[in-house]
């Protein structure tokens, strides 16, 4: 049976719920780190090669985007939803502070 952990007496939150927020804000914040961390591995993976893993994972060496360089960037491409995500939120924020919405359009 699940216990639910009520705000205390004066008022304020509990810890759980406490430790819950800063839970999901790290969590919010962690989501972000995978596409810069993929980009980065491509961009030094294509500088510096990729070593004996680029062996097992290319047939072929004739181009600098096979093997680990195209994985990374595959990678970084199908991690990068949150920071769409993050980018369309504050673009809508900004506009509807700014007053550039389409209900601030006037009438003709």
């Amino acid at each position: 049976m699940t216990q639910v952990n009520p705000a205390n007496s004066i008022g304020r939150a509990s810890c759980d719920d406490e430790d819950a927020a800063a839970t999901l804000g790290i969590t919010k914040w962690l989501c972000l780190a995978a596409t810069p961390t993929f980009a980065i591995m491509a961009l030094l993976t294509s500088v510096l090669g990729g070593g004996s893993m680029e062996l097992l994972c290319s047939a072929g060496h004739g181009s600098p985007l096979n093997g680990m360089v195209s994985m990374y960037l595959l990678m970084s491409a199908f991690h990068s939803a949150p920071w769409l995500k993050l980018i369309s939120s504050r673009r809508s924020a900004h506009r509807s502070r700014s007053g550039l919405g389409a209900a601030s359009v006037p009438p003709r």
